[in-house]
């Protein structure tokens, strides 16, 4: 059996002041927002105590789905590399990018050039995607959906290169003698739908179509800061869980939106993968406790 631990859009702060120069670009309406509301949305004693509980649960590897950053200041890169040292090596997490790492241009560079161990692919090369590592059974394929988008727009693209590469990677796995699990990490809702407009992957379409002819055995994502099950058709209309885990330091909202992670456990058989999973997280009781099991099949 391998463990698998998701966790996403921790929005690492506390968010230090911009200068004045940093704010001629979006970033000036994301700092007003940030100092409106998220400063007070996203609990980092929080996030501290859910790390901990991640911790202290037996895994094998911690997926992270983006938004580690707020509005994409160099003085974010840092502290996003220290949250990611915190979670784990390089070799024991594996990371892909969101919308807020990539806020202006320029940003998910900067924030690849501080944190990029943690997406080195197999062969060694890093800050590129789509990317592959395999541990164990597992085989988990980083792609990364964050673009620079205009203010008020929180939108996400993969493009036709990477969405080709991708499915190359699936395919060839897929035909394995013994497939591994295929895990795909992407911050955005990759199924149309998945997010309100202004807030979409632009080639959803694209994607979903590529996934039912070249399969997948779970996709992980982020970004809507909620907790969500839908199913992808694959190769001969085989479900494929596509599973969203809300913000890892949101102390508001109800069940399915307060701060949680999910773990997996993905065992082989001789149909293929048995995969359950489970959520951890914070409770009504203020508590960060078992939250119950997944559905990760249609009922």
């Amino acid at each position: 059996m391998f463990r698998l631990a998701h966790i996403t859009d921790p929005h690492v702060g506390p968010l230090p002041r911009p200068r004045l120069r940093q704010l001629f670009s979006k970033r000036a309406t994301g700092y007003v927002n940030w100092r409106r509301g998220r400063k007070n949305a996203h609990d980092m004693d929080l996030l501290a105590a859910l790390v901990a509980d991640l911790q202290a649960q037996p895994h094998d590897h911690i997926a992270c789905t983006g938004d580690l950053c707020n509005i994409g200041l160099p003085s974010e890169w840092a502290t996003s590399r220290v949250f990611l040292e915190a979670l784990g090596s390089p070799d024991t997490v594996s990371f892909v990018p969101g919308n807020h790492d990539a806020y202006v241009r320029g940003s998910l560079d900067g924030l690849l050039a501080a944190c990029g161990a943690w997406t080195t692919d197999d062969d060694g090369t890093a800050g590129v995607f789509p990317y592959l590592r395999r541990r164990g059974p597992v085989a988990l394929i980083g792609l990364s959906s964050a673009i620079p988008t205009k203010p008020f727009a929180a939108t996400g693209r993969l493009g036709a290169p990477q969405i080709t590469a991708a499915r190359g990677m699936l395919e060839r796995l897929g035909t394995e003698a013994e497939p591994p699990c295929r895990v795909v990490m992407i911050h955005h809702p990759p199924h149309p739908g998945g997010a309100s407009s202004g807030r979409e992957l632009k080639d959803a379409e694209a994607f979903m179509a590529m996934i039912a002819e070249a399969g997948a055995d779970l996709i992980l994502h982020g970004h809507n800061h909620l907790g969500s099950v839908h199913f992808a058709a694959g190769p001969g209309g085989k479900p494929i869980p596509v599973v969203g885990c809300t913000s890892a330091s949101a102390r508001e909202g109800g069940p399915n939106r307060r701060a949680s992670y999910y773990l997996y456990s993905i065992t082989r058989t001789e149909a293929g993968y048995d995969i359950q999973g489970r959520e951890r997280g914070l409770t009504e009781a203020g508590l960060i406790d078992e939250r119950g099991p997944l559905r990760l099949r249609p009922e």
